[in-house]
């Protein structure tokens, strides 16, 4: 399933062309090291965003700054409307409720079963929710990721593809209005790689939600990008649709397609 070959909706239709987040002028080093130098993008209200960029080149960082995870030097991220910078602890905890996050490491309990796995955030976040609505939500989110039969069964039980399926249920609990994936196909085969990708897409399309996907898995990037942009040197070298980089003559955008 390739992303690009499903509509898309005009950016000029009403409640698309609304930045749910917008980052300006980013700036963080640790030491000498300048990861991000002046990183500028935006988000759109339903879209699918790929930052896509070298191992190391920044991709995380910037995702943990987005966040709230990590601090930048210099700059600013507006989330849904929030200045996260000047929010304090309460309001960032509140905030994070309305982004879910994906971990590269899927970051399951070991000792839980997946029940409890996808209770978690609930107990913590929504704990005015009754039993029969805490068990609605659980086997919804594990039926949108086709593993309902998962649910009373531990993490170690699952391949890593399942796992990351889990992971993605997880992060669906509380309905959030985005969705930061960090390399979500990462140790994973390439089939089952693509697989977790088409997923990315059909929830997206289910919940309308907004994502931001980082990887520099290329399959990935054409099943779900409907716009990348490029992090290179630090900065946001290039922006543009999968068609329009591929066919670049740029050769440093040329490295990632060829």
């Amino acid at each position: 399933m390739a992303r690009r070959d499903r509509h898309i909706a005009p950016l000029n239709e009403p409640g698309i062309n609304e930045p749910v987040i917008t980052v300006h002028d980013l700036y963080k080093a640790f030491q000498q090291n300048e990861v991000l130098r002046g990183f500028n993008f935006e988000l759109q209200k339903g879209e699918t965003l790929v930052i896509l960029g070298r191992s190391g080149s920044g991709k995380s960082v910037l995702i943990k700054c987005i966040i709230g995870l990590m601090k930048p030097d210099k700059g600013s991220i507006n989330v849904l409307g929030n200045d996260i910078l000047s929010l304090s602890v309460q309001d960032m905890d509140k905030l994070r409720m309305r982004v879910g996050f994906l971990f590269q490491s899927n970051a399951l309990y070991d000792s839980m079963t997946i029940r409890e796995n996808l209770e978690f955030p609930m107990r913590r976040h929504l704990s005015n929710l009754d039993a029969d609505e805490v068990n609605k939500r659980v086997m919804e989110s594990l039926e949108d990721v086709g593993l309902a039969h998962t649910v009373d069964m531990m993490p170690s039980e699952l391949s890593g593809g399942m796992q990351k399926r889990v992971a993605l249920a997880r992060t669906l609990i509380l309905k959030p209005e985005i969705i930061l994936y960090d390399e979500p196909t990462t140790g994973l085969d390439p089939i089952t790689g693509a697989e977790i990708s088409d997923l990315i897409v059909e929830i997206q399309e289910k919940y309308q939600t907004s994502s931001i996907v980082i990887s520099h898995d290329m399959k990935c990037v054409e099943i779900t990008a409907d716009r990348i942009a490029v992090l290179l040197q630090g900065i946001c070298y290039a922006q543009g649709t999968y068609e329009t980089l591929v066919a670049s003559e740029d050769a440093s955008i040329k490295q990632f397609f060829h």
